[in-house]
């Protein structure tokens, strides 16, 4: 059987017609269309459609998964036959399945690490603040005598007492020695 297929393609050019390009098709069989280059291309009905397991097949799939993530060729094999279904099904399922475990857990982690960042970044301004406000406060003392500060980082470590040297007016922090 032969059949024409019809399609017009725009032409890029201004105030061209559009042009008509025929492609002659021959058909084998209502499943098989041979193309111009002689390529082979199968057509079933069931091809479009996605496959849908039932309750029991997904059920024991997730059961199977949470045992073990990959199968080997036997048990491809084994677990295709209890559920009626094929071995590359089985197969595709699992590739599937690890795909969307890979990136639950990518979705997680970057949560967690956007939580830090953000957490980071609030800690770091605090000490930026904290830091502006030590240097200012030592920069005002016009003793003589080098000024101490007391001084708190944080929550979890215990007070220092910092002191600036009069002659280069750095930063002393004593030694926990």
């Amino acid at each position: 059987m032969t059949g024409l297929s019809l399609a017009l393609v725009p032409n890029k050019k201004k105030n061209k017609p559009l042009m008509v390009s025929l492609h002659q098709k021959k058909f084998c069989s209502t499943h098989q269309r041979i193309d111009d280059d002689g390529g082979h291309h199968h057509h079933h009905h069931h091809n479009n459609k996605k496959l849908r397991l039932t309750k029991e097949q997904s059920t024991m799939l997730e059961n199977s998964f949470n045992q073990h993530t990959t199968l080997n060729s036997a048990q491809k094999k084994s677990l295709a036959e209890e559920l009626n279904l094929k071995t590359r099904q089985i197969e595709v399922w699992f590739q599937n399945r690890r795909a969307r475990t890979k990136l639950k857990q990518t979705e997680v982690d970057c949560e967690l690490l956007k939580k830090r960042c953000q957490s980071l970044t609030d800690e770091n301004r605090r000490l930026k603040k904290e830091l502006e406000e030590v240097t200012a406060a030592l920069k005002a003392t016009t003793t003589t005598s080098p000024p101490s500060l007391y001084i708190q980082h944080s929550k979890a470590s215990p007070a220092t007492t910092l002191t600036m040297c009069s002659s280069c007016h750095k930063l002393l922090i004593p030694n926990s020695n």
